[in-house]
């Protein structure tokens, strides 16, 4: 069945096909990233680093090397959560992250990774490694495959954008 040039009306059939297609997309992502959260939860719990949740071991990840504001997590898509200024000050709290005033905005504060951030930061790691490595070698997903997935992803994650920015 021939689906439609883009910026052209799809028939009836096609819509329908899309629109599958679509909602299946739609609950795949949210399946895989709560799926994530599992995996790194199981993770953790098997090497015994009980004291964050999975959402607060993404967000370490995602910090890295970086010193940012709360805001510059959500701007930059290393947070997708609402509760970012809870997360953060649980992980200050624990000893994952430093913090500090920021010297020209007085009102926004400053994290980066403690040493024991880092370890954390490199379980994650770690683990994301073996996940690629096994995904290529049992045949799961190529770098072209994955490549793939990425560009079609990012041109959602484009459209989404451009859905919130300006009304059509």
């Amino acid at each position: 069945m021939k689906i439609s040039a883009p910026g052209t009306a799809a028939s009836g059939a096609d819509h329908a096909m899309i629109m599958t297609g679509y909602l299946e997309s739609l609950a795949l992502v949210e399946r895989l990233h709560r799926l994530l959260l599992d995996v790194i939860k199981d993770e953790f719990e098997r090497v015994g680093v009980l004291d964050i949740n999975a959402v607060q071991a993404l967000l370490i990840f995602n910090i890295g090397d970086n010193e940012v504001t709360a805001g510059e997590l959500k701007s930059r898509g290393y947070y997708q959560g609402s509760n970012v200024s809870y997360n953060l000050k649980r992980l200050v709290e624990m000893g994952y992250m430093h913090h500090q005033r920021c010297e020209i905005d007085r009102r926004s504060v400053r994290v980066r990774l403690t040493e024991k951030g880092r370890r954390v930061r490199s379980l994650v790691a770690d683990l994301f490694g073996s996940h690629a490595s096994a995904l290529a070698e049992r045949g799961i997903l190529d770098a072209g495959e994955i490549d793939e997935i990425n560009t079609a992803l990012r041109r959602v994650e484009r459209y989404w954008s451009d859905q919130i920015r300006y009304i059509y």
